[in-house]
């Protein structure tokens, strides 16, 4: 009886263990998912790297204040709508941006609120709030127009892309690196522990990839240490057609862009000009 009663009062406390556990978690949900880097921490001098930049100021539904770069081509066949990661800025970016331009198009990255000079701070409805209002003022800047204008999403950024493609039209969707959703990266991250009924943040790329019906490119390293290939996998295989997917070899989370050599640039060139000649009008959702 005894002992049964000592198994009952130890499983008594890991259940509160947990609940507390789980607590914590949630109260330290947006600090877990969100890394913003404040101006001025970063890389604030695009023309030392030979980048002419445009400042883009503009503001999201709900009044906040956004900041964004244009890097314009000239005589550019798309617009690349980027939608960055969870972490630092878009000033952290500057190297990608010069790596990308060869591809002849215009590149439009943004910081969500809370991230280099946009004020507020980050939240789910926010980061997606903040997408959209970044589509709408891409669609202003000079030499962009819709029928050429792809949305790239990396990591986090890639759930935001998903957001806004789900109800507005674009060429074609790009996804790098990008997990399923929340639960499904908690149960990688704590695989002994069932957290996904406690996070309150859903960012579920899973859920709506299959209702977007405009061409997807979606790559992944296959030595991604922070965002597992399989749910790279995951989200390529839950997406309509048309798509392609295409393995980053050697590369892990961050340094996609470097280790994907002339193949990973090749992929995305393909995938642009290929896209470029379907008619948008096979493509609504």
């Amino acid at each position: 009886m005894k002992a049964a009663m000592t198994i009952f009062q130890s499983l008594g406390v890991m259940a509160v263990l947990f609940v507390l556990y789980a607590v914590l978690l949630v109260g330290c949900e947006k600090k877990i998912i969100y890394h913003p880097s404040k101006f001025p921490e970063g890389y604030w001098n695009p023309s030392s790297m030979g980048l002419n930049v445009q400042d883009v100021s503009f503001q999201s539904e709900d009044g906040i204040k956004l900041h964004g770069w244009f890097v314009a081509s000239p005589n550019a066949r798309a617009t690349l709508l980027w939608f960055h990661g969870n972490a630092g800025n878009l000033s952290h970016r500057l190297d990608n941006i010069q790596r990308l331009l060869p591809l002849n198009i215009n590149i439009f990255i943004f910081d969500y609120r809370g991230y280099g000079k946009s004020e507020g701070t980050p939240d789910e409805i926010g980061i997606y709030r903040d997408s959209l209002a970044a589509y709408n003022k891409v669609l202003e800047l000079e030499g962009v127009s819709v029928d050429s204008l792809f949305l790239f999403g990396r990591s986090l950024g890639g759930i935001c892309a998903v957001e806004t493609a789900l109800n507005n039209p674009a060429r074609g969707l790009i996804l790098e690196s990008v997990f399923t959703s929340a639960s499904d990266m908690s149960r990688k991250i704590f695989p002994l522990i069932p957290l996904g009924w406690a996070i309150r943040s859903k960012l579920d790329a899973i859920g709506k990839v299959p209702q977007i019906k405009l061409p997807k490119l979606v790559l992944h390293g296959d030595r991604d240490e922070i965002v597992p290939f399989d749910l790279g996998r995951k989200l390529y295989d839950a997406a309509a057609d048309p798509k392609s997917f295409y393995t980053i070899e050697g590369a892990g989370h961050n340094d996609t862009y470097i280790m994907g050599g002339p193949g990973y640039y090749q992929a995305l060139d393909g995938f642009i000009s290929e896209t470029l000649k379907i008619p948008m009008t096979s493509q609504k959702n």
